[in-house]
């Protein structure tokens, strides 16, 4: 009986998705470790300034870019493929965080990030090209929301487990370590346990053109523009939040900041609730058109850095101002990633699906270069400036409106 249960609360899809989702999970609590502590170890353990580790940090979209780049190009050629481009993914992210184990000075930590975001840019295109490799157009919506679930929840159990290994031993670095073996796993689950996915004919179409139609398709262009907004959004999320909790939040007279043990269980919270609402939410907004359910995201992600403010500058009830803030934002955040990656895999043509979800990550990769700077930036300001930053953001969000709104006039004169 509950067997029967859970399988019908779980959406029906291959196996290889669910492989595919499994090894992500391990390699996402791997990044969990890593994701909210980096900004803090870096800034009050290593001794670099915030504008430091925000330029360091946003180097990684430099290569990440370039990766992103190659592994959509890698994704859709019959040599690489989706399966070899996600091996040589893990192979770099697991060297990179060896470097950024070893990293004393802020050559290094760029050196470090650099080669993360490489890492990261092979990946992104073709684990996605692999997710819209093996489902249909009805399923795609939920088996993105699968494989982010992962995503969640492995980061969630990270974020956790990071946050008890500092608490105890306050070793930052060995964390960077947990995280590059957890790549060396992910490596060994796909190179056992996944076969190529896409099918390649044998005259694929050259590099230029491929790069050349999908530049030229407008809808695609037109989404990209929104899509950026949506990844400068995340970027504030994983890198300037941390910080400003940890900096600028007051919570008495005599203190100033969330202890490590607090924003370890702020994001832990975040993290948890993202995963409990991912499929839920997925199949909610299966009702409504990609375009719509990013609007309601949108509205969410304005409501969530209202709230930040309120934590921010409220003279008490900071954790729960901070709680109902990072659970906003948990919703906010599952109702963008897999509607984004479903429509850019609903727009591309099934040749050319690599290259299509490369420019989807380019934007992540342009968001994450412009988040943690302009992060870092404002919290080298005043603590005027760094709290207002939260509202400006909040107000950024109707021009992500107007942009989705053009973005429906194209598509409905199609």
């Amino acid at each position: 009986m509950l067997k029967q249960k859970l399988q019908s609360l779980l959406p029906h899809l291959r196996r290889e998705v669910w492989i595919l989702a499994a090894g992500r999970l391990l390699s996402q609590i791997g990044s969990g470790f890593t994701l909210f502590y980096a900004p803090i170890f870096f800034v009050n353990q290593v001794g670099l300034s915030a504008t430091q580790v925000g330029i360091a940090l946003g180097s990684a979209s430099i290569s990440g870019v370039f990766g992103r780049f190659l592994g959509g190009s890698f994704a859709d050629s019959p040599f690489w493929g989706r399966r070899r481009t996600l091996l040589l993914s893990a192979v770099v992210s697991a060297i990179a965080d060896l470097a950024l184990a070893l990293t004393h000075d802020f050559f290094t930590l760029v050196i470090g990030n650099l080669l993360m975001g490489l890492g990261i840019g092979l990946y992104w295109p073709a684990t996605e090209a692999a997710v819209a490799d093996l489902s249909t157009n009805e399923q795609r919506n939920e088996a993105f929301a699968i494989t982010r679930l992962s995503d969640s929840l492995g980061l969630g159990i990270g974020v956790a487990l990071g946050g008890a290994l500092i608490a105890t031993a306050g070793n930052y670095r060995s964390l960077f370590l947990i995280d590059g073996i957890s790549f060396i796993v992910f490596f060994a689950v796909i190179y056992l346990a996944i076969a190529e996915t896409y099918q390649f004919q044998e005259k694929q179409q050259k590099l230029h053109q491929s790069w050349i139609k999908a530049l030229s398709d407008r809808r695609l262009m037109v989404f990209v523009l929104v899509n950026i907004l949506f990844t400068i959004y995340l970027a504030q999320v994983q890198s300037t939040m941390p910080l400003y909790f940890s900096n600028f939040v007051s919570t008495g007279a005599s203190k100033t900041g969330f202890s490590p043990t607090t924003i370890s269980a702020l994001f832990s919270w975040h993290i948890a609730f993202a995963a409990l609402c991912q499929l839920p939410v997925a199949r909610f907004l299966n009702l409504f058109s990609r375009s719509h359910a990013l609007r309601v995201s949108l509205l969410l992600w304005g409501g969530g850095f209202v709230l930040i403010w309120m934590t921010g500058v409220a003279s008490s009830g900071n954790v729960i101002w901070a709680t109902l803030a990072l659970g906003v934002l948990a919703i906010a955040m599952v109702s963008y990633t897999p509607s984004a990656s479903a429509l850019v895999a609903d727009l591309a043509p099934e040749s050319l699906r690599g290259v299509y979800l490369s420019i989807n990550s380019q934007c992540w990769a342009v968001g994450y270069f412009i988040g943690p700077t302009l992060g870092g930036w404002v919290l080298d300001q005043s603590r005027v400036i760094a709290h207002s930053f939260w509202l400006a953001a909040a107000v950024s969000v109707s021009l992500g409106i107007l942009i989705l709104h053009y973005l429906d006039r194209i598509l409905s004169s199609k």
